[in-house]
């Protein structure tokens, strides 16, 4: 299993819900901002209405694992935490990976074509010569 660096200091994860951009989904809440370490670090955060530790630790292993997967294609330095949700419990790594992948394209992270925005389709276009 690779490492990977962790934030675990209050004021980071502080730092990160007041001034960084958020993404919701039922399933994980992700806040990013940029840091300037010229790497990425991430938080997870648990809380008590998730369950008991057993299900608490399942959330943050699920998390985890969606994250180390996306991770190679995370380029520049970039502070992260995830806070599971309610249904995060019920997922796989592979379908939350998704999840995480559309909330890190949204937030303009990852490369590629925002998962909100789509390509105007040939009605909306401008038409030619007007």
């Amino acid at each position: 299993m690779s490492k990977f660096a962790v934030l675990n200091c209050n004021k980071d994860f502080r730092t990160l819900y007041y001034r960084g951009k958020s993404q919701v989904h039922p399933a994980l809440v992700t806040y990013v901002r940029r840091n300037r370490l010229g790497r990425p670090r991430a938080g997870i955060t648990t809380g008590k209405k998730i369950g008991n530790a057993v299900c608490r630790n399942r959330c943050r292993r699920i998390i985890r694992e969606a994250y180390r997967h996306l991770l190679p294609s995370i380029e520049g330095g970039w502070d992260f935490v995830f806070v599971a949700r309610g249904r995060t419990l019920s997922m796989k790594s592979t379908d939350l990976e998704r999840v995480m992948s559309a909330q890190l394209r949204a937030a303009g992270v990852l490369p590629g074509i925002p998962a909100k925005k789509k390509a105007p389709s040939a009605a909306e276009k401008p038409a030619k010569g007007v």
